[in-house]
Formats: C-alpha cells, sequence, structure tokens
C-alpha cells in the first residue's frame, strides 16, 4: 500500500523551509533518501532540506552523493524528492534509472514525500507541471503513484488584473481538451496524504476534471475520481 505526502511548496510565507510538513509523523523513523535533482546546486539544496529534517528529528541523506544513486533509491526506506525545475528532475531520473528504482521501493512499503516538482513526480505525467522546460525529458511519463494530476502553487487571477496571459484555470482546461484524467489544483500551503487508495487533503485545493465545472475543496477525502458519468 502506497504511503505518499505531496506538498504544493516547500515553504510558506514568513515560515521556515517544511515547517508545516508533518515529516516526523510521516516518515515515523526512517531515515530518508533526498533527492535533489530538480535543482542544480545538489550539495547546497541537500544543506538547506537536510536542515529541515534535522528540525523534524528525521535522519536525511541525499543521493547525489551515492556511487550508485539508482541501487540506493530502489533500497531506501523513505524518499524525499525536492521542489525545483520538474523537466530537470525527470530527465536526470530517467538518465539514472531512477524512476525505476523508486517505483520499485514504494512497491517494497518505501515512503514517498515531495514538494512541488516532487509532487508532480508522483503523478502519471508532468504535463500540469508550471514549470520552463529548460532541459528536453525522453517523455513525460512520471511515476504514476497517484491516478491524478497535480498543479502545485494553483493561483486564481487576480481581479480587475489586465494581464492577458494563460491563467491556471485555463491552462487546465486545454489539458482537459486532450486528456481524460482529473487535476487537482493544490493552493499554497495544501498537501495531500495517500495511502493505498485513500487521498485526504489538508488545506485547501480546486479539482478540476475533465466536462463538468470545477470545484473547490478544503480539508477531508478527495475521492472518487474519473470523469463525470
Amino acid at each position: 500500500m502506497s504511503e505518499l505526502l505531496l506538498l504544493s511548496n516547500s515553504t510558506n510565507h514568513g515560515a521556515q523551509p517544511l515547517d508545516h510538513a508533518p515529516l516526523a509523523e510521516f516518515y515515523g523513523g526512517r531515515t530518508v533518501l533526498f533527492v535533489p535533482y530538480a535543482l542544480a546546486d545538489h550539495a547546497g539544496y541537500a544543506t538547506r532540506i537536510g536542515e529541515a529534517f534535522a528540525r523534524a528529528g528525521v535522519a536525511l541523506r541525499s543521493v547525489h552523493t551515492e556511487t550508485d544513486p539508482a541501487a540506493a533509491l530502489a533500497a531506501a526506506e523513505a524518499v524525499w524528492v525536492g521542489g525545483g525545475n520538474t523537466f530537470r528532475l525527470l530527465a536526470t531520473l530517467q538518465r539514472i534509472d531512477g524512476l525505476l528504482a523508486i517505483g520499485t521501493a514504494v512497491a517494497a512499503g518505501a515512503h514517498y514525500g515531495g514538494a512541488s516538482a516532487g509532487t508532480n513526480l508522483a503523478c502519471p505525467t508532468i504535463r500540469t507541471t508550471n514549470d520552463m522546460p529548460i532541459v528536453e525529458p525522453a517523455g513525460f511519463a512520471a511515476l504514476g503513484l497517484v491516478d491524478f494530476q497535480v498543479n502545485a502553487h494553483y493561483l486564481d487571477p487576480l481581479p480587475g488584473s489586465t494581464h492577458m496571459g494563460e491563467t491556471r484555470a485555463e491552462r487546465i482546461r486545454e489539458f482537459h481538451e486532450e486528456n481524460e484524467t482529473p487535476v487537482v489544483g493544490l493552493r499554497e500551503g495544501g498537501l495531500l496524504r495517500v495511502s493505498g487508495e485513500s487521498v485526504t487533503l489538508s488545506g485547501r485545493a480546486r479539482v478540476f476534471r475533465r466536462g463538468t465545472q470545477p470545484e473547490e475543496v478544503g480539508d477531508g477525502p478527495l475521492r472518487p475520481w474519473g470523469p463525470p458519468a
């Protein structure tokens, strides 16, 4: 049974990184293997995330220090995937066979957590990321640990704005012109706790399903998924 902790963002305004994440409760004494590949500075990123985990009393080491990153990921008892650029994250994991390795670990019972790009990675694909494609991955397929997409950092348009660019809602509507998969527009500070088939939201989100009007939801379960009857 998959155990996942998926955050919209790693840092809330005015707070320390990951202070809003229940890291100690979720990881329960496991040593966490950190995946820093969404940023260019792996060592610096690992230091910052290590400090956040240390505040929660959770042991963490970074996969970029491992001689065989794929083997280390496959054997991990817990994983945390940091935010940054989702395209860079996916492309790097593809090069080191990291997707298969993480999937193997989760299938064996490893707890998976992530924020922003790390949350995108848990979805069937990365097609609902907000990021610029600064690198070209070999396809958009991700881990598929959940059966829905997430749009992290979801924002409503500003009232009275004269900006004529696409809103998040318009981009998700375009996604549903080509895809059936539901999309959770996860607002800042929001997180999803997945345990097997159970998905529970803490915070707020806007849920988009093809062929229906978006639904604003708050704390509580997020089921059932799927297209409208």
